[in-house]
């Protein structure tokens, strides 16, 4: 068919722990810091009772993890590659400055715990890390951008294409990393396992 395909939203996901899953690798000693860190943030487990409830995130208190922990430090590094291949993939020209982590935090998602539809202002690049991912735990789901233009289109397929669709979910993987945009809207449906799930987010931007 004549079609051409116009202003795609890409993601990007990559194997960043091949050791992960057997428990060790940079993602032991990760998984071992996220766990002090929810118990020694008096200040963040206060935010979250109200922001977060039922879970734990750093995003308030300590958002700059990369900067604070050398382990953390490693998974910049690491992380960095990745997202100088997505900004290639993107065609991104920065005028000649790097994209840097600004911000990297820790999220601990209890039992039933949700994390709403949001998006990461003033970024350019936003990810998350998987560092403990029970089977059977919610995995990054994404809104199409155009949603709120579609106006009259009717419904698409129940069995519609997965570029067509409207919300996509892409699984988390313990030792796996997702990129995207910043300005692309996402959210995590409630945890229904009973283990946690933990993962680190993080920003990139060039200004």
């Amino acid at each position: 068919m004549p079609l051409q395909s116009l202003f795609p939203t890409r993601i990007y996901t990559a194997r960043l722990d091949p050791r992960a899953a057997s428990g060790g690798g940079l993602n032991s000693r990760l998984l071992r810091e996220c766990r002090q860190l929810a118990l020694d943030d008096g200040a963040g487990r206060t935010w979250s009772k109200t922001n977060y409830p039922g879970g734990y995130t750093s995003y308030s208190s300590a958002s700059r993890m990369h900067q604070m922990s050398p382990t953390f430090g490693q998974l910049e590094k690491r992380i960095d590659k990745h997202v100088r291949r997505f900004a290639g993939a993107l065609d991104f020209d920065p005028a000649g400055r790097e994209l840097v982590m600004t911000d990297c935090w820790v999220n601990v998602m209890s039992r039933h715990v949700v994390h709403g539809l949001h998006l990461h202002p003033l970024a350019s690049i936003s990810g998350s890390y998987y560092v403990r991912t029970p089977q059977g735990c919610s995995g990054l789901k994404f809104e199409d951008p155009r949603l709120d233009r579609f106006m009259a289109a009717p419904p698409r397929k129940a069995r519609a294409r997965r570029d067509n669709q409207v919300w996509v979910t892409i699984p988390a993987e313990q030792g796996n990393l997702v990129l995207f945009e910043s300005w692309l809207r996402h959210e995590v449906a409630p945890n229904p396992t009973e283990a946690e799930r933990i993962s680190v987010s993080f920003n990139y931007s060039w200004f």
